[in-house]
């Protein structure tokens, strides 16, 4: 698959010179050494791209040629993946990880137990969802936002069709509280240090299921990726 780059004025005219100079243009000629005649793809991170050919390579910035220009469609089923905050650098990679999986939008979440800072620029988080995306080939950016709060999470329970939380005391399998045809999807990550009984009453009464992941116990940062495999796997989007 083609490299892909991100820039903020996509050229879509099939035809059109455009000089690509960012910092991705700078990695494209250092880095990964791209030479004239070579291909890529631009996009805008909101399904509009550019498939183009590189015709002059200088210093800082390449001159490339639109061969090709479209708009790639949202799936119909849509994820948000709310993120207990997770410390350290465990925050991006729970960023990365939800990017790569297919998470359309990452809520940030101040649990009763996250130990991550709250003051986290979701700026940077925005900067890691772009990253990641260009790594994956996404043509969308997630949305990055936050930092939530626990009454927050209970108004994203309402917006959606089947609201997923996890937990290793639940008694229910993923396989069981999918609702067939969901078309908006919220999955709920609690911190390393779980959830409290009071947030999974609260989740569970605002319509929540309680669900297992399985036997192993995943890392904050690393279930978002699974639940989002499992869930688009159940509802035959993968």
């Amino acid at each position: 698959m083609l490299t892909l780059f991100f820039v903020d004025d996509l050229p879509t005219t099939v035809g059109a010179k455009y000089e690509f100079a960012n910092e991705d243009a700078n990695h494209a000629i250092r880095v990964l050494r791209m030479q004239s005649g070579d291909y890529f793809n631009l996009s805008d991170g909101k399904g509009n791209w550019s498939h183009v050919e590189i015709v002059e390579v200088h210093k800082k910035h390449l001159t490339v040629t639109v061969l090709e220009s479209g708009f790639q469609e949202p799936l119909e089923t849509t994820f948000t993946v709310i993120q207990a905050i997770p410390k350290g650098d465990r925050i991006k990679e729970a960023i990365e990880l939800c990017t790569e999986g297919g998470a359309d939008r990452i809520v940030m979440w101040k649990a009763a137990r996250s130990i991550g800072k709250s003051e986290y620029k979701i700026e940077k988080l925005q900067n890691t969802a772009r990253e990641a995306s260009k790594q994956s080939r996404r043509f969308r950016i997630p949305a990055v936002v936050g930092v939530a709060t626990t009454a927050n999470i209970i108004d994203e329970i309402a917006k959606v069709d089947l609201a997923v939380v996890f937990h290793e005391s639940a008694t229910m399998k993923l396989s069981q509280v999918i609702v067939p045809g969901a078309k908006k999807i919220a999955i709920i990550i609690g911190p390393e240090g779980g959830l409290t009984d009071d947030e999974i009453d609260a989740f569970a009464a605002a319509g929540a299921k309680v669900a297992l992941m399985g036997r192993p116990i995943l890392r904050s940062a690393h279930a978002g990726l699974a639940a989002l495999s499992a869930i688009n796997t159940a509802l035959s989007v993968w």
